[in-house]
Protein backbone atom coordinates (compact mmCIF):
# COMPACT_ATOMS: atom_id res chain seq x y z
CA UNK A 1 0.00 0.00 0.00
CA UNK A 2 2.81 2.42 0.87
CA UNK A 3 4.69 1.58 -2.33
CA UNK A 4 1.51 2.09 -4.37
CA UNK A 5 1.11 5.56 -2.88
CA UNK A 6 4.75 6.41 -3.51
CA UNK A 7 4.48 5.26 -7.12
CA UNK A 8 1.31 7.31 -7.67
CA UNK A 9 3.04 10.44 -6.41
CA UNK A 10 6.10 9.57 -8.49
CA UNK A 11 4.20 9.27 -11.76
CA UNK A 12 2.24 12.46 -11.06
CA UNK A 13 5.40 14.49 -10.50
CA UNK A 14 7.02 12.87 -13.57
CA UNK A 15 4.08 13.97 -15.74
CA UNK A 16 4.28 17.54 -14.41
CA UNK A 17 8.07 17.70 -14.83
CA UNK A 18 8.01 16.30 -18.38
CA UNK A 19 5.30 18.76 -19.41
CA UNK A 20 7.36 21.66 -18.05
CA UNK A 21 10.63 20.62 -19.71
CA UNK A 22 9.01 19.70 -23.04
CA UNK A 23 7.38 23.14 -23.30
CA UNK A 24 10.08 25.32 -21.76
CA UNK A 25 13.07 23.82 -23.55
CA UNK A 26 11.83 25.21 -26.88
CA UNK A 27 13.11 28.62 -25.75
CA UNK A 28 16.57 27.31 -24.83
CA UNK A 29 19.22 27.66 -27.59
CA UNK A 30 20.44 24.08 -27.19
CA UNK A 31 21.09 21.37 -29.79
CA UNK A 32 18.04 19.29 -30.69
CA UNK A 33 19.51 16.01 -29.48
CA UNK A 34 20.20 17.56 -26.07
CA UNK A 35 16.65 18.87 -25.88
CA UNK A 36 15.32 15.38 -26.53
CA UNK A 37 17.80 14.05 -24.00
CA UNK A 38 16.49 16.30 -21.23
CA UNK A 39 12.90 15.32 -21.97
CA UNK A 40 13.84 11.63 -21.84
CA UNK A 41 15.86 12.00 -18.64
CA UNK A 42 12.96 13.86 -17.04
CA UNK A 43 10.64 11.00 -18.02
CA UNK A 44 13.01 8.72 -16.07
CA UNK A 45 13.64 10.98 -13.09
CA UNK A 46 10.79 13.51 -12.81
CA UNK A 47 11.51 16.69 -10.87
CA UNK A 48 15.17 15.71 -10.53
CA UNK A 49 15.55 15.85 -14.31
CA UNK A 50 13.66 19.15 -14.50
CA UNK A 51 15.95 20.60 -11.83
CA UNK A 52 19.00 19.44 -13.76
CA UNK A 53 17.64 21.15 -16.87
CA UNK A 54 17.06 24.44 -15.06
CA UNK A 55 20.42 24.47 -13.26
CA UNK A 56 22.61 23.18 -16.08
CA UNK A 57 21.08 24.20 -19.41
CA UNK A 58 18.18 26.66 -19.23
CA UNK A 59 19.33 30.09 -20.39
CA UNK A 60 19.04 32.45 -17.37
CA UNK A 61 19.04 35.65 -19.46
CA UNK A 62 18.80 36.16 -23.24
CA UNK A 63 22.20 35.84 -24.90
CA UNK A 64 23.98 34.22 -21.93
CA UNK A 65 23.67 30.54 -22.76
CA UNK A 66 27.22 30.33 -24.16
CA UNK A 67 28.79 31.41 -20.89
CA UNK A 68 26.24 29.67 -18.68
CA UNK A 69 26.94 26.19 -20.07
CA UNK A 70 30.72 26.70 -20.27
CA UNK A 71 31.17 25.64 -16.63
CA UNK A 72 32.71 22.19 -16.55
CA UNK A 73 30.15 20.70 -14.17
CA UNK A 74 27.38 21.70 -16.57
CA UNK A 75 29.28 20.10 -19.44
CA UNK A 76 29.57 16.93 -17.33
CA UNK A 77 25.85 16.93 -16.54
CA UNK A 78 25.08 17.30 -20.23
CA UNK A 79 27.49 14.51 -21.15
CA UNK A 80 26.03 12.13 -18.56
CA UNK A 81 22.45 13.05 -19.44
CA UNK A 82 23.12 12.47 -23.13
CA UNK A 83 24.53 9.02 -22.38
CA UNK A 84 21.81 7.89 -19.96
CA UNK A 85 19.02 9.14 -22.22
CA UNK A 86 20.29 7.21 -25.25
CA UNK A 87 21.31 4.10 -23.34
CA UNK A 88 18.10 4.18 -21.32
CA UNK A 89 15.91 3.82 -24.40
CA UNK A 90 17.83 0.74 -25.50
CA UNK A 91 17.82 -0.69 -21.98
CA UNK A 92 14.06 -0.22 -21.64
CA UNK A 93 13.43 -1.82 -25.03
CA UNK A 94 15.57 -4.82 -24.09
CA UNK A 95 13.89 -5.15 -20.68
CA UNK A 96 10.46 -5.28 -22.30
CA UNK A 97 11.59 -7.83 -24.91
CA UNK A 98 13.44 -10.12 -22.50
CA UNK A 99 10.56 -10.10 -20.00
CA UNK A 100 8.77 -12.53 -22.34
CA UNK A 101 11.73 -14.83 -22.96
CA UNK A 102 12.12 -16.27 -19.47
CA UNK A 103 15.84 -15.53 -19.27
CA UNK A 104 17.78 -15.62 -15.99
CA UNK A 105 18.51 -12.19 -14.54
CA UNK A 106 22.20 -12.26 -15.48
CA UNK A 107 21.33 -12.86 -19.14
CA UNK A 108 18.62 -10.22 -18.95
CA UNK A 109 21.16 -7.68 -17.70
CA UNK A 110 23.61 -8.53 -20.48
CA UNK A 111 20.87 -8.16 -23.12
CA UNK A 112 19.95 -4.77 -21.69
CA UNK A 113 23.61 -3.78 -21.72
CA UNK A 114 24.04 -4.86 -25.34
CA UNK A 115 20.97 -3.12 -26.74
CA UNK A 116 21.50 -0.04 -24.56
CA UNK A 117 25.08 0.28 -25.75
CA UNK A 118 24.22 -0.27 -29.43
CA UNK A 119 21.42 2.30 -29.42
CA UNK A 120 23.32 4.84 -27.34
CA UNK A 121 26.45 4.51 -29.49
CA UNK A 122 25.01 4.25 -33.01
CA UNK A 123 22.14 6.72 -32.60
CA UNK A 124 22.51 9.14 -29.68
CA UNK A 125 26.29 9.40 -30.02
CA UNK A 126 27.45 8.66 -33.56
CA UNK A 127 24.36 9.65 -35.57
CA UNK A 128 23.45 12.83 -33.72
CA UNK A 129 27.12 13.86 -33.36
CA UNK A 130 27.91 13.18 -37.04
CA UNK A 131 28.26 16.90 -37.79
CA UNK A 132 31.39 16.95 -35.61
CA UNK A 133 33.03 14.33 -37.86
CA UNK A 134 33.44 14.04 -41.61
CA UNK A 135 31.25 10.93 -41.88
CA UNK A 136 29.01 8.61 -39.90
CA UNK A 137 31.71 5.92 -40.02
CA UNK A 138 34.26 8.25 -38.44
CA UNK A 139 31.66 9.32 -35.92
CA UNK A 140 31.18 5.67 -34.92
CA UNK A 141 34.93 5.29 -34.46
CA UNK A 142 35.32 8.56 -32.60
CA UNK A 143 32.54 7.95 -30.09
CA UNK A 144 33.05 4.24 -29.37
CA UNK A 145 35.41 4.47 -26.38
CA UNK A 146 33.60 7.31 -24.66
CA UNK A 147 30.29 5.48 -25.00
CA UNK A 148 31.83 2.22 -23.73
CA UNK A 149 33.31 3.78 -20.60
CA UNK A 150 30.17 5.72 -19.79
CA UNK A 151 27.84 2.79 -20.49
CA UNK A 152 29.82 0.47 -18.20
CA UNK A 153 29.31 2.80 -15.25
CA UNK A 154 25.65 3.45 -16.04
CA UNK A 155 24.93 -0.27 -16.18
CA UNK A 156 26.96 -0.94 -13.05
CA UNK A 157 24.86 1.47 -11.00
CA UNK A 158 21.62 0.32 -12.59
CA UNK A 159 22.27 -3.41 -12.09
CA UNK A 160 23.09 -2.95 -8.41
CA UNK A 161 19.64 -1.45 -7.81
CA UNK A 162 17.44 -3.20 -10.37
CA UNK A 163 18.29 -6.87 -9.77
CA UNK A 164 17.86 -6.94 -5.96
CA UNK A 165 14.62 -4.94 -6.23
CA UNK A 166 13.15 -7.21 -8.89
CA UNK A 167 14.30 -10.29 -6.98
CA UNK A 168 12.36 -9.30 -3.88
CA UNK A 169 9.32 -7.81 -5.64
CA UNK A 170 7.78 -10.00 -8.30
CA UNK A 171 5.48 -7.16 -9.43
CA UNK A 172 8.59 -5.42 -10.80
CA UNK A 173 9.21 -8.23 -13.27
CA UNK A 174 6.41 -7.45 -15.72
CA UNK A 175 6.37 -4.35 -17.97
CA UNK A 176 2.57 -4.44 -17.91
CA UNK A 177 2.55 -3.13 -14.33
CA UNK A 178 3.58 0.27 -12.92
CA UNK A 179 6.11 -1.25 -10.50
CA UNK A 180 8.34 -2.31 -13.40
CA UNK A 181 8.55 1.23 -14.76
CA UNK A 182 9.10 2.68 -11.30
CA UNK A 183 11.98 0.29 -10.57
CA UNK A 184 13.59 0.87 -13.98
CA UNK A 185 13.33 4.64 -13.50
CA UNK A 186 14.96 4.59 -10.06
CA UNK A 187 17.63 2.21 -11.35
CA UNK A 188 18.46 4.54 -14.26
CA UNK A 189 18.75 7.43 -11.79
CA UNK A 190 21.27 5.34 -9.85
CA UNK A 191 23.13 4.68 -13.10
CA UNK A 192 23.22 8.43 -13.77
CA UNK A 193 24.81 9.14 -10.38
CA UNK A 194 27.42 6.38 -10.76
CA UNK A 195 28.29 7.55 -14.30
CA UNK A 196 28.94 11.18 -13.29
CA UNK A 197 32.59 10.72 -12.17
CA UNK A 198 33.47 8.80 -15.34
CA UNK A 199 31.86 11.48 -17.51
CA UNK A 200 33.79 14.13 -15.61
CA UNK A 201 37.00 12.34 -16.60
CA UNK A 202 35.84 11.96 -20.20
CA UNK A 203 34.97 15.66 -20.47
CA UNK A 204 38.17 16.66 -18.69
CA UNK A 205 40.24 14.71 -21.24
CA UNK A 206 38.40 15.82 -24.36
CA UNK A 207 36.69 12.49 -25.09
CA UNK A 208 33.18 13.88 -24.57
CA UNK A 209 31.41 17.20 -24.25
CA UNK A 210 28.03 18.18 -22.95
CA UNK A 211 26.08 21.36 -23.53
CA UNK A 212 26.11 23.30 -26.80
CA UNK A 213 24.56 26.55 -27.96
CA UNK A 214 22.60 26.67 -31.20
CA UNK A 215 20.91 29.92 -32.18
CA UNK A 216 18.48 30.01 -35.15
CA UNK A 217 19.91 33.18 -36.63
CA UNK A 218 23.52 32.24 -35.92
CA UNK A 219 24.15 35.14 -33.52
CA UNK A 220 23.41 35.69 -29.84
CA UNK A 221 21.56 38.71 -28.50
CA UNK A 222 24.10 41.56 -28.96
CA UNK A 223 24.20 43.28 -25.55
CA UNK A 224 24.02 40.17 -23.39
CA UNK A 225 26.40 38.31 -25.66
CA UNK A 226 28.99 41.08 -25.34
CA UNK A 227 28.83 40.85 -21.54
CA UNK A 228 29.05 37.05 -21.76
CA UNK A 229 32.10 37.22 -24.03
CA UNK A 230 33.88 39.70 -21.75
CA UNK A 231 33.15 37.58 -18.68
CA UNK A 232 34.27 34.47 -20.50
CA UNK A 233 37.58 36.08 -21.42
CA UNK A 234 38.21 37.01 -17.78
CA UNK A 235 37.29 33.46 -16.72
CA UNK A 236 39.53 31.80 -19.29
CA UNK A 237 36.71 30.37 -21.40
CA UNK A 238 36.64 30.45 -25.18
CA UNK A 239 33.14 30.99 -26.49
CA UNK A 240 32.46 29.41 -29.85
CA UNK A 241 29.83 31.30 -31.86
CA UNK A 242 27.02 29.26 -33.35
CA UNK A 243 26.76 29.14 -37.12
CA UNK A 244 24.03 28.35 -39.59
CA UNK A 245 23.65 25.44 -39.95
CA UNK A 246 24.42 25.23 -36.23
CA UNK A 247 27.79 23.80 -35.28
CA UNK A 248 27.48 21.35 -32.42
CA UNK A 249 30.60 22.52 -30.65
CA UNK A 250 31.38 22.75 -26.93
CA UNK A 251 32.26 26.15 -25.49
CA UNK A 252 35.68 25.36 -24.10
CA UNK A 253 38.87 24.47 -25.91
CA UNK A 254 39.21 20.69 -26.03
CA UNK A 255 42.05 19.46 -23.78
CA UNK A 256 44.71 17.01 -24.92
CA UNK A 257 43.51 13.44 -25.34
CA UNK A 258 44.70 10.92 -22.74
CA UNK A 259 47.55 8.53 -23.48
CA UNK A 260 46.77 4.97 -24.47
CA UNK A 261 47.93 3.76 -21.08
CA UNK A 262 45.65 6.14 -19.21
CA UNK A 263 42.71 5.29 -21.48
CA UNK A 264 43.34 1.57 -20.93
CA UNK A 265 43.40 2.13 -17.17
CA UNK A 266 40.09 3.99 -17.20
CA UNK A 267 38.57 1.32 -19.44
CA UNK A 268 39.54 -1.25 -16.82
CA UNK A 269 38.04 0.94 -14.10
CA UNK A 270 34.77 1.17 -16.02
CA UNK A 271 34.55 -2.61 -16.36
CA UNK A 272 35.34 -2.97 -12.65
CA UNK A 273 32.40 -0.65 -11.88
CA UNK A 274 30.19 -2.82 -14.07
CA UNK A 275 31.50 -5.94 -12.31
CA UNK A 276 30.88 -4.34 -8.92
CA UNK A 277 27.27 -3.75 -9.92
CA UNK A 278 27.00 -7.44 -10.82
CA UNK A 279 28.58 -8.42 -7.49
CA UNK A 280 26.18 -6.28 -5.48
CA UNK A 281 23.27 -7.65 -7.52
CA UNK A 282 24.40 -11.20 -6.75
CA UNK A 283 24.87 -10.53 -3.05
CA UNK A 284 21.59 -8.68 -2.50
CA UNK A 285 19.53 -10.39 -5.19
CA UNK A 286 19.44 -13.55 -7.30
CA UNK A 287 21.12 -13.41 -10.70
CA UNK A 288 19.94 -16.91 -11.63
CA UNK A 289 16.27 -16.10 -11.08
CA UNK A 290 14.21 -16.13 -14.28
CA UNK A 291 11.79 -13.41 -15.25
Amino acid sequence: MILDGVMLLWFIQVAIAVAFVAVDIHTTPEATVMKWGFVIITAFSGLFGALLYVLSCREPLPGTHELYVAAKWRQVVGSTMHCVAGDGIGILAAAVITSRLGLPMWADVLCEYALGFIFGWTVFQALFMKSMFSSYRRSLTGTFMSELLSMNTVMGGMTAVMVPWMTHNMDAMSPTGPTFWFVISISLCAGFVVALPMNWWLVDHGLKHGMMTVRPDGTPVPQAAAVAAASAALSGYRLVPATTPPAETPHQAMPDRPSRGKLASMTLVSFLVFAAGFLIAGLLGTLTMTR
